[in-house]
């Protein structure tokens, strides 16, 4: 029915979905729809309706985030440059509690990532810029948003950086 999209399992987890867009490439360049509202409703449970748009556009070596909350779906891509995106299981009660998973999104593959309520992602920035586009289905809110420090021993997450990357001061605490 919806031919814009092809929908695949994470390799981790089975509720974060990655969404590759149809894309046509030609001698001018490329066009693909990066959102249907028809596909999320029709393709997910629960109907997924985003309300909110956000951009954010890092140089090399930014690191932002562990962020997430437990009632937003996050539909993330990656419009200019490379990233790494991260997604971490911060859901207590279950069995796949702080298990992580890293993919790499770029302007090339138009991977879109789908994570559900109760993980939180972050992206570290590979290539000299890089645009990060995510769409949420609440309004930010960062009082009902949880942090996990970039490198908790508690969740012992393996970045595959050498340096240490440019980070928020809220992202360093």
């Amino acid at each position: 029915m919806y031919n814009d999209f092809k929908i695949k399992n994470s390799e981790v987890f089975s509720e974060i979905k990655i969404i590759t867009p149809d894309v046509f490439q030609d001698n001018r360049g490329f066009i693909f729809t990066d959102f249907l509202d028809s596909f999320f409703k029709d393709s997910f449970t629960p109907k997924l309706n985003f309300v909110h748009s956000k951009y954010a556009y890092n140089n090399a070596k930014v690191l932002r985030g562990i962020h997430g909350d437990f009632k937003t779906w996050k539909l993330v891509t990656c419009l200019e440059g490379e990233f790494l995106l991260l997604v971490v299981n911060n859901i207590k009660n279950d069995k796949e509690y702080k298990k992580s998973e890293f993919f790499k999104l770029s302007e090339k593959n138009n991977f879109q990532i789908l994570i559900p309520p109760g993980f939180g992602n972050a992206h570290y920035v590979i290539s000299k810029r890089a645009m990060f586009h995510y769409k949420q289905s609440t309004l930010y809110n960062r009082k009902s948003q949880f942090t996990i420090k970039w490198n908790s021993k508690d969740f012992n997450l393996k970045w595959p950086i050498r340096k240490k990357p440019i980070t928020s001061k809220r992202d360093k605490e």
